[in-house]
């Protein structure tokens, strides 16, 4: 890069930091300006490379700090409380309402394929609009508490509860969608969400998200069939 590119380069990794939290990796960072011209406004640069941002494999993409990762002993049963300062940028990999039974998930699942949600108990029909919202969740924000399984940039796992509904969080969220956590507290290697500890930053990651649809609703149905058989 030329030195007018590699400034520009800063100055967008220093936007996203500030304004979102995100720490691209320079390979990424470099990978991206080589795409963009030099004469892109900075807002505009940096607005294309948070949305991209948000559409990839943070353990691709990000940095793998310490400081924006979870603690590499998370898992750690007899830790009883720790706080997460943070911000730490995790990815979603997979959620459940567990006030809802199994097959109430595989109605919710099939009703988001065709493109339905609800408000109140009315069934509606979902635009573009709305599919397209920047949350990475546009129906099944009712209901709860939901559990997550999350992943941060160095690859780490783990489960998230919901303790207090979160807006953006439900069976409508996008997998792969990204949140921010910040002053979060972890019990027995849980992570405890709230409102005022997390914020949904949006994005998803296409493969991953039809994959999980199609897997969850196979395994639900499974695990519905073998609760059949062990009652007959």
């Amino acid at each position: 890069m030329t030195s007018q590119t590699t400034q520009l380069a800063a100055q967008v990794g220093a936007q996203l930091a500030a304004t979102r939290s995100l720490h691209p990796t320079q390979k990424w960072l470099t990978a991206f300006m080589d795409t963009q011209k030099s004469t892109t406004p900075l807002p505009a640069l940096t607005q294309t490379a948070s949305f991209r941002l948000l559409s990839s494999d943070i353990t691709t993409s990000l940095a793998a700090d310490p400081s924006y990762c979870l603690p590499p002993d998370i898992h750690n049963v007899e830790v009883k409380e720790r706080r997460l300062r943070g911000p730490i940028v995790l990815q979603l990999l997979g959620i459940e309402d567990m006030s809802k039974s199994r097959w109430e998930q595989v109605e919710a699942i099939e009703a988001l394929e065709r493109g339905e949600g609800k408000k109140g108990r009315e069934i509606i029909r979902v635009t573009g609009t709305e599919e397209d919202d920047d949350s990475g969740a546009n129906v099944g924000k009712c209901g709860g508490p939901h559990k997550l399984s999350l992943q941060d940039a160095r690859g780490t796992r783990a489960f998230g509860i919901e303790l207090k509904n979160i807006g953006g969080v439900g069976l409508g969220m996008s997998i792969g969608c990204k949140m921010v956590l910040k002053d979060a507290v972890v019990a027995r290697g849980v992570i405890l969400m709230e409102p005022a500890s997390t914020t949904i930053l949006g994005g998803k990651i296409e493969a991953w998200h039809k994959s999980w649809k199609e897997n969850r609703k196979t395994e639900l149905k499974a695990a519905i069939e073998a609760s059949e058989r062990s009652t007959r």
